[in-house]
């Protein structure tokens, strides 16, 4: 007999898509000089005073981003998710999140965007998010946490 997964209330998970791992590396004049490791403390001590713990994953592989959607929203309370470039190219990672019945999605980029080449102005992950953060440097996952813990508190209301 199968079993119905049990959704984590108080887990957020983090997804960070493709090159993100070279963060601090990688065009520092863009994306700073702080790492995935400083990112993944970054939300877990700003998710901590909200009751919230987080789970970070990174790849650069859409199917396991994928894979990792489906089962955030088996046994999440919400994802965060900085799909990189993914973001302008990925029609199936926009459908796996719009399987997220109901499930708070902020999406993340450390660059603005907008101020960049034209072909990274648009996102298919936008229209499905509660809420996007862009150009706010790795605060910008900071600012994600709190309006997670804001949506989930209203929601609990």
């Amino acid at each position: 007999m199968a079993t119905t997964p049990v959704r984590d209330r108080s887990t957020i998970m983090v997804l960070n898509g493709p090159n993100l791992n070279l963060l601090g590396r990688r065009q520092p004049e863009i994306y700073g000089t702080d790492t995935l490791a400083d990112i993944e403390k970054l939300v877990a001590e700003t998710a901590a005073p909200y009751g919230l713990t987080t789970d970070c994953r990174q790849s650069n592989h859409e199917g396991q981003l994928i894979d990792w959607i489906h089962e955030a929203r088996e046994r999440h309370a919400a994802v965060i998710i900085n799909p990189a470039g993914y973001s302008h190219t990925s029609v199936a990672l926009r459908d796996a999140l719009a399987t997220c019945d109901g499930l708070p999605i902020l999406e993340v980029h450390i660059s603005n965007i907008h101020q960049r080449e034209a072909f990274r102005h648009h996102s298919y992950v936008s229209a499905l998010a509660s809420g996007v953060i862009a150009g706010c440097g790795v605060q910008g996952y900071a600012f994600a946490v709190e309006r997670v813990a804001a949506l989930l508190a209203a929601a609990k209301a």
